[in-house]
């Protein structure tokens, strides 16, 4: 039974969504042995969970394997729930997705999440050859998940069994950028987690729509939230601003429709881009839920979000290119946790 926290900042569980970045130059290998070193140090800080988010066709994001990833970061760590932020359940079989969860599960009892997302994940041709067919429709989103936690129940109504799977405890959470899900996960009694970190416009909608709309179920008393937050944190804020650009020109080259590896900070992104790109990168990365500053920039922006929203959990994305500095912007917000 997930129960819901206090909302008071150090009081709530923070956790980490990592989108395994590959810096220009660089590999995947590298990247999911940067994966591993983070969350290696973000268990020992404290940090609730770790997930990983399903892309494909991005070449700046190596996480298109998720649950074999997943199963990697799960070994390499004790203690700290592991899982999907999110898997596309449109992309899959549903059956697959069981028994991949189900083999996870039994291979770390007791430390896997399963989000689910309705989104493609990556563009319509990338869509067409994972499913071979599009089909598949935004209606058939709920039937999905109801497959899903057939398999995973102690007696399913399918002839078909999820081996392993079936009978298993996998919290099943239900991930959106607009108000379906909310209403989805309102309906079912699941946890949500909205992408908050890309999507600011549609949370206080989205809060609205699950949290008034509420059932409870046998996994859930009360609405319980996960909210996403971009942090880039640093010793002075001017380098946190510096660091942040990496992600800017992430976000840059989506709008563009030319997605490229993560690419190192730069002095000045006028230089590379237009002030109209800059101006709608700012509004997606929105200053509310994307906190560029040091220590006490962000435990104001972090206090703020909280008291806002009212969030039960945050999920903390940095997509930051230095290694070294993404665990040190990790090991700020450690250090706020524990004051």
């Amino acid at each position: 039974m997930i129960t819901s926290h206090a909302k008071k900042f150090n009081h709530i569980p923070l956790s980490v969504l990592d989108l395994a970045p590959i810096n220009e130059g660089s590999n995947a290998s590298e990247s999911f042995n940067n994966s591993v070193d983070l969350a290696q140090h973000v268990e020992n800080w404290g940090f609730n969970r770790y997930w990983l988010a399903e892309h494909h066709n991005m070449p700046g994001i190596a996480s298109s394997a998720t649950s074999v990833l997943i199963g990697h970061i799960a070994g390499k760590t004790k203690h700290m729930r592991v899982g999907a932020g999110g898997v596309m359940l449109p992309n899959h079989a549903t059956l697959v997705i069981a028994e991949q969860f189900g083999t996870l599960e039994s291979l770390y009892p007791g430390r896997i999440d399963l989000g689910l997302g309705r989104a493609p994940g990556s563009d319509q041709a990338t869509a067409f050859a994972l499913r071979r067919t599009l089909n598949m429709s935004v209606e058939d989103f709920p039937m999905q998940v109801n497959e899903l936690q057939d398999y995973f129940s102690d007696e399913p109504v399918s002839r078909v069994k999820a081996v392993p799977g079936q009978g298993l405890n996998i919290p099943i959470w239900l991930l959106g950028s607009s108000g379906f899900s909310a209403q989805l996960a309102a309906q079912k009694g699941l946890p949500f987690s909205f992408a908050s970190h890309f999507a600011p416009d549609h949370l206080f909608h989205a809060l609205s729509l699950y949290r008034d709309n509420f059932q409870a179920s046998e996994v859930l008393e009360k609405p319980y939230v996960m909210l996403g937050v971009n942090v880039i944190a640093a010793d002075t804020t001017e380098e946190a601003k510096r660091i942040a650009t990496s992600q800017q020109q992430q976000f840059l080259s989506l709008r563009r429709g030319n997605p490229t590896q993560l690419k190192p900070p730069v002095d000045n992104l006028e230089e590379l881009y237009s002030p109209l790109e800059i101006e709608a990168v700012g509004k997606t990365l929105d200053s509310k839920s994307t906190l560029v500053g040091d220590k006490d920039t962000v435990r104001q922006g972090l206090e703020s979000f909280i008291k806002e929203t009212g969030a039960d959990e945050l999920i903390i994305s940095s997509q930051i290119y230095h290694h070294k500095d993404r665990l040190r912007s990790y090991e700020i917000v450690s250090e706020l946790m524990s004051e």
